[in-house]
């Protein structure tokens, strides 16, 4: 046991991923108690919630807005309460897509081209593109536009979601990510979705998606990931734990997609996967995340 014992974990929250989050936030309570704190699960609704009496520290396990946007950073800093995960400035630059590409961009990491766009707006890179809303996660509203005809649509479907949507070049190649511990990379994981495309289903449906864990690549190519991966998570000031995704061009070009502060713990998700393959069971890593908590 470290320096905490009465933990909270914050769950579901008045998110597009509430329901990936009560399933993250179940497991990651399970995992804690397994390694021996005293857990109180608190269901997050649109409100603010109570944090039980005598509680220490707080595991955030919420997904998307309200959970990965600084707003419960801002409040439990408020409270004075340690928690998981970066502080509210870098939370709001991760989860906003518009703020962590030009930051991207500024402190030279690649990523691939991409631009803003609004409603009525042509597509202002060649296809095939990525179009996604700024602030979701899970590729909520997100759809790879591969021809003329099918960019109404999907501009419309980024557009139920935020005023403005991202577009940003597809990069044909290879999916992969790198979770990290307290500034520590794990190993690549390569997502080979059935399909070829990586989208909510295939994310959160046992079965649709095939895994490599460590990812077959090269040691050059793997040791690039996962520096690159260090790079993104200190450009946006991140700390504690997080995932980043890339694409991978056939000749190990790296383009850094996004960085996930608060990466999912479910059955199917990823950064448990890494920390498995690095020697960690999920208590383990439940309890290690844990332990970075602070204000």
């Amino acid at each position: 046991m470290g320096r905490y014992r009465r933990v909270a974990v914050l769950m579901g929250g008045p998110s597009e991923e509430r329901d990936v989050s009560l399933r993250s936030g179940q497991a990651v309570a399970a995992g804690l108690r397994s390694a021996g704190y005293l857990v109180s699960e608190v269901v997050v609704e649109k409100n603010l919630p109570e944090l039980p009496l005598g509680t220490e520290a707080v595991f955030i396990a919420l997904h998307g807005q309200f959970g990965e946007d600084g707003q419960v950073q801002c409040w439990l800093q408020r409270m004075g309460v340690p928690y998981t995960g970066s502080g509210p400035e870098s939370s709001a630059a991760a989860f906003d897509k518009r703020i962590s590409k030009r930051i991207f961009d500024s402190e030279n990491i690649p990523t691939p081209p991409w631009a803003v766009i609004r409603k009525g707006s042509s597509c202002p890179l060649p296809f095939p593109v990525v179009i996604k809303p700024p602030r979701q996660g899970s590729s909520i509203g997100a759809k790879k536009v591969e021809r003329e005809s099918e960019w109404v649509s999907a501009l419309e479907t980024a557009l139920r979601y935020d005023e403005e949507a991202l577009v940003e070049a597809y990069i044909p190649g290879r999916e992969l990510t790198v979770g990290l511990l307290d500034g520590i990379p794990l190993p690549v994981i390569e997502i080979h979705p059935r399909g070829g495309w990586y989208g909510y289903e295939e994310k959160y449906t046992t079965g649709l998606t095939r895994y490599d864990v460590p990812a077959m690549l090269p040691d050059v190519w793997a040791k690039n990931c996962q520096s690159m991966a260090v790079r993104t998570c200190q450009a946006l000031g991140c700390r504690g734990l997080g995932r980043v995704d890339y694409r991978m061009a056939p000749d190990g070009e790296l383009f850094v997609l996004e960085m996930n502060t608060i990466p999912g713990f479910t059955e199917t998700s990823l950064l448990p996967k890494a920390a498995a393959a690095a020697g960690l069971s999920f208590p383990e890593l439940c309890a290690r995340i844990l332990e970075t908590a602070g204000l």
